[in-house]
C-alpha cells in the first residue's frame, strides 16, 4: 500500500536531530509534562520516531500510536518494544484516525499539529475519538509573540519551510486552533526552546490540556 506520507529524508533529519533535542536541548522534560498522569486508554497522533513512549506512566492501559511516514513508523516500532506500556503503532493519518468513536480516555499530540494537511479535520477526529470529557495532551511550536517574527513566519509557510522540514509551517496557532474544534481549555503555558540564545521559526511553544466536554 503506498504510504499518504512520503518524507525519506526529512524522516532521516528528524530522527537524528529530534533525539539531539531530548537530550542536549530539554525537549525530553516537556515530554514528561506533557504526559503526567495519564492513565486508561491513549491514541497519539503523529507519533514520531517514538520518543514519547518512555514517559507514558504505569497507569496507561494501552497507546495507539498513528505514525503516516514509513521510516518513522518503523524507529517507532521499535521503541514500542522497549516502552514499559503496551504500544501499537499503525499507520494512518491524523485527519482519518482508523479507530472507533469515542474509544480513549486521552489523545496526545506532540510536534505534530504543524505538519498535518488539514488542522480543522485532524483535530475533529481528536475530538471524536475521545469519550466525552478526554483529555487532549497537547506539545505544539506555532506562530510567534511579536509582529516581526510572526511575518516572517508566514513568509517561511508561503515559501521553502514546507518543502525542507515534511510539511511543518512555523504559524499556526495551535490553540486557537484547538479551542475552534470545540475542545475546552483546562491549562496551557508558553515558552521558548531554546529559552535563552536566539530564537528558530519554531521556538515558540504551547504545552497544555484539553477536554472535550462531556
Amino acid at each position: 500500500m503506498r504510504d499518504t506520507v512520503h518524507h525519506p529524508l526529512f524522516a532521516r533529519f528528524y530522527a537524528r536531530m529530534s533525539v539531539t533535542m531530548d537530550n542536549r536541548g530539554g525537549v525530553a522534560g516537556y515530554r514528561r509534562e506533557l504526559l503526567a498522569g495519564l492513565s486508561g486508554r491513549v491514541i497519539e497522533v503523529g507519533a514520531g520516531n517514538g520518543l514519547n513512549f518512555a514517559h507514558y506512566p504505569a497507569a496507561v492501559s494501552e497507546v495507539v500510536a498513528i505514525e503516516p511516514e514509513r521510516r518513522l513508523r518503523q524507529l517507532a516500532a521499535t521503541a514500542g518494544l522497549r516502552a514499559d506500556v503496551p504500544v501499537d503503532v499503525v499507520p494512518g493519518v491524523a485527519e482519518a484516525l482508523p479507530v472507533k468513536s469515542e474509544a480513549y480516555d486521552a489523545a496526545v499530540a506532540s510536534l505534530v499539529l504543524c505538519t498535518v494537511r488539514d488542522l480543522p479535520r485532524a483535530l475533529g477526529e481528536l475530538r471524536r475519538v475521545l469519550r466525552p470529557g478526554g483529555e487532549l495532551r497537547f506539545f505544539e511550536h506555532g506562530v510567534a509573540g511579536g509582529r516581526a517574527a510572526a511575518t516572517a513566519q508566514r513568509a517561511l509557510d508561503r515559501t521553502v519551510w514546507p518543502l525542507l522540514f515534511g510539511g511543518c509551517h512555523t504559524a499556526r496557532d495551535p490553540l486557537a486552533a484547538i479551542e475552534a474544534a470545540g475542545f475546552e481549555i483546562a491549562s496551557h503555558r508558553r515558552f521558548r526552546i531554546p529559552e535563552q540564545g536566539p530564537a528558530t521559526p519554531t521556538s515558540f511553544c504551547v504545552l497544555g490540556v484539553a477536554r472535550r466536554p462531556g
